[in-house]
């Protein structure tokens, strides 16, 4: 009896199809990317279910779009709206690097060391595996692509469990302890995309205490997450990830806040590539943000680099931070 096939983590498999689909330029098949890449094929000859298969692709293809990654779909010459045939891949003029962009040997040096940390050698074997399936197939696949690495690893330990409630299309429940609050509060939602804004990953899901769609943010989520025998329309899930992107943006275009930061410092550099114009002091910056507890956290840390002019409850919680940080440095002492 034969030993069923490791589950390929639903992070791995997102970059393995990247990979795939920037690896052809005439794209590939749905069935092609269900049968030959790691984290479908597994499934696939495990035996699920084909439309499950198809929804899960579907589902990955609007999460990796909400990340920026321009996915083409290319259709019937003669019929360009007939998808039953249609090919899917990654253009490489609009994912690559320019060609005119060259680094300094200290960038090289510090890029190596960047990819050293992802895992020696090129690709995963379960993206080896894949690549060799398309050959067979007779698709020509681009060779620089080796220099892809498909391993990710995410410190929000929600991250997994809400990617498989998703795609099972089932409601999760955990504790979320809400900005100012001192106690979490208990959560039952139909999560519908997960998407790294401003370096933190969020949950956008429907609400089922309030009725309304709501977004979470992860590292707020201090609980195991339960997936409950509750299921959803997986429907539900198509264009979720662009509503959830347009949301945040939007927040933090209403949201602005004015610091100011010592030249040459840590802060300056970091604070000043998110930095936008509408700053009133002249040597403040302005910089959207969507969690005011979030930001204070960050800002405190960089200690007396930044003195936050505005909002006042935002320069109130950094003082905060700074004064705990001050007492617990002098119980040690």
């Amino acid at each position: 009896m034969s030993s069923p096939s490791p589950r390929v983590p639903p992070e791995e498999r997102l970059v393995n199809l990247v990979v795939a689909l920037m690896a052809t330029e005439q794209g590939l098949t749905k069935d092609t990317i269900l049968s030959s890449v790691s984290g479908y094929r597994e499934q696939n000859e495990g035996g699920a279910r084909k439309d499950a298969l198809e929804k899960m692709f579907e589902r990955d293809k609007e999460n990796l779009r909400g990340l920026g990654v321009p996915i083409e779909t290319i259709g019937d010459y003669a019929d360009p709206d007939d998808l039953r045939e249609a090919r899917y891949r990654i253009p490489p003029t609009e994912y690559a690097l320019p060609d005119d962009i060259e680094f300094t040997p200290a960038e090289l040096a510090v890029l190596t060391l960047a990819g050293g940390v992802w895992e020696e050698g090129s690709l995963s074997a379960g993206a080896r595996s894949g690549l060799r399936k398309i050959r067979s197939l007779g698709i020509d696949v681009d060779e620089p692509i080796i220099g892809y690495a498909p391993r990710i690893t995410l410190r929000e330990s929600s991250f997994l469990p809400l990617q498989r409630a998703m795609e099972q299309a089932r409601e999760v429940a955990f504790d979320y302890l809400r900005p100012g609050s001192d106690q979490p509060r208990r959560r039952q939602v139909r999560p519908y995309a997960l998407l790294d804004f401003e370096g933190r990953w969020h949950l956008f899901a429907f609400d089922t205490n309030v009725g309304a769609e709501r977004t979470f943010l992860l590292s707020r989520i201090c609980s195991d997450v339960v997936t409950t025998r509750r299921s959803f329309d997986p429907s539900a899930l198509a264009g979720a990830g662009e509503r959830a992107l347009a949301g945040l943006r939007d927040l933090a275009a209403r949201q602005r806040a004015v610091v100011e930061v010592a030249a040459g410092t840590e802060a300056a550099v970091r604070l000043g590539r998110r930095a936008v114009t509408g700053a009133d002091v002249p040597s403040g910056l302005s910089i959207p943000y969507v969690d005011l507890q979030v930001l204070a956290d960050e800002l405190a840390s960089y200690g007396p680099e930044v003195r936050v002019i505005a909002p006042v409850e935002l320069r109130d919680a950094v003082v905060e931070r700074l004064r705990g940080a001050l007492q617990r440095s002098e119980v040690r002492a």
